[in-house]
């Protein structure tokens, strides 16, 4: 077949020497004759044309029961819900300080509002975007940065950084204390007229600039401006609380006498245990695209202006494994995000290399390694969850790991996932890991200066 490609472009030459480059009738002739219609190939049509080709895929040889043991495990009570909303990276980063916060209460059930934290998120994200307007205010509409900013004035994403930084700065409330809404829980519809709004603003604030009005003028204008943000996000997901009363329930009975918090004292009490959600925890990162044992900060990947930008150490998955073993070993779970579509058998929540043999349906190989699979933008980080198990071999190798996963107890296996270690390998890409758990080789790389990065590389997205 090669050989007759090869043979129909080169009867296409032109005059000059060169290969014409368009499809020509010779070359989609040859092209047409890699259809046979055999009797096989016409079975397959008619079923891959009529059928879910994921469903065509699955892998009976690798439908067996499988193996939900884990050698290593920090048990959990409880299983969260997304719902139709982009924020899984607020659900999993509350849900390893939800462990704490049960443990001091004395209570197994038990969630943190995730819409208290939300409404700062999109307030600040807002605040973000008009800032980056303002400070880019002298480039030209068609800079790089500037068209960033405008495609990308908002989202429901994010990633344990944002947690962390949301955190610290507006503290937290227990879930019955600020309720989800509708809108909350189905956040695309009320987030593109934000970012609507949000994209007239910014154009408000380059045309006042051009007219002549100075950072003071402009920032008074940015109030103004995030007064109706504000006042948008009150009707979309209520007012936060400044301070509220509350006791802790068990079985439908108070635990202890009912007590008046702040969000942020709230916080301090049952979840701080004296650390620094961002100075004491390190983001691990498997990019392979990138060289390995060096640190990297992705520009403009915060929530807060004055917060965070996304700092992480990219490690070989191999050196990365040990450290989250360690954690898991001390009863810790951890912020974790993968590529969570791939080879992704919903029905029992199993990510497995083997589930689906996609190459022997299509008659076809996808050989791109990890490496190959981000530089194209056909992987990256879509999804995160609670990593909270691993079972090891005799020799100490992890063989499979267990997250907690925010689509609700009727997901999955139970409401989490199980990946084989294999599956981890190829589409695991960020860990977040207490620095106590961290080797003196990994703390020393923390001590070189960041790689800066621009806000439009593939890792930017964060999670949804």
């Amino acid at each position: 077949m090669k050989k007759q490609l090869f043979c129909a472009l080169a009867v296409a030459m032109t005059a000059n020497g060169w290969a014409q480059t368009n499809i020509t009738p010779e070359v989609l002739k040859t092209l047409e004759g890699s259809y046979t219609g055999t009797p096989t190939e016409k079975a397959l049509r008619n079923a891959i044309s009529s059928v879910s080709i994921k469903q065509m895929a699955v892998n009976l040889d690798n439908t067996h029961t499988k193996d939900t043991h884990f050698s290593v495990e920090v048990k959990n009570t409880g299983i969260s819900d997304q719902e139709s909303s982009g924020r899984c990276w607020l659900f999993t980063g509350t849900n390893v300080l939800r462990q704490r916060a049960m443990k001091k209460l004395g209570i197994k059930n038990f969630f943190f509002s995730h819409v208290h934290l939300f409404f700062y998120d999109q307030l600040e994200k807002s605040n973000l975007f008009l800032q980056g307007i303002i400070d880019t205010r002298k480039k030209d509409i068609d800079d790089e940065m500037v068209r960033w900013l405008f495609k990308n004035p908002l989202s429901d994403g994010g990633t344990y950084t944002g947690v962390a930084d949301l955190v610290k700065k507006y503290g937290l409330v227990p879930k019955d204390v600020m309720a989800e809404t509708f809108v909350s829980n189905k956040t695309s519809e009320f987030c593109g007229h934000l970012k609507r709004k949000l994209r007239e603003y910014g154009i408000q604030l380059r045309e006042k600039s051009q007219a002549g009005a100075g950072d003071k003028e402009l920032q008074a204008m940015k109030v103004e401006q995030l007064k109706t943000v504000y006042r948008l996000l009150v009707m979309a997901y209520g007012e936060p609380p400044k301070e509220f009363t509350w006791a802790p329930m068990e079985n439908g009975k108070a635990v202890s006498e009912p007590k008046t918090y702040t969000p942020q004292a709230f916080y301090q009490e049952f979840c701080q245990e004296g650390e620094d959600l961002i100075e004491d925890y390190v983001m691990l990162m498997n990019d392979p695209s990138r060289p390995y044992n060096q640190v990297y900060e992705i520009d403009y990947d915060r929530h807060v202006y004055d917060g965070h930008n996304w700092l992480y150490v990219n490690l070989d998955i191999e050196d990365l494994k040990p450290l989250a073993i360690a954690s898991l070993k001390d009863s810790t779970q951890m912020y974790f995000s993968c590529d969570v579509g791939k080879f992704l058998n919903s029905a029992n929540g199993m990510l497995d290399l083997k589930n689906y043999d996609y190459e022997s349906l299509l008659g076809t190989t996808f050989g791109m390694s990890k490496k190959q699979r981000i530089q194209t933008f056909d992987s990256g980080s879509s999804h995160a969850m609670t990593l909270m198990a691993v079972d090891l071999d005799k020799d100490g190798k992890p063989v499979k790991w267990k997250v907690e996963n925010s689509w609700g107890a009727s997901s999955g296996h139970q409401g989490y996932m199980i990946m084989t270690d294999e599956w981890f390998n190829e589409y695991m890409f960020r860990v977040v890991v207490n620095k106590k758990y961290c080797t003196p080789e990994v703390l020393e790389l923390l001590k070189k200066k960041p790689v800066r990065l621009p806000a439009w590389d593939p890792m930017f997205a964060g999670e949804e």
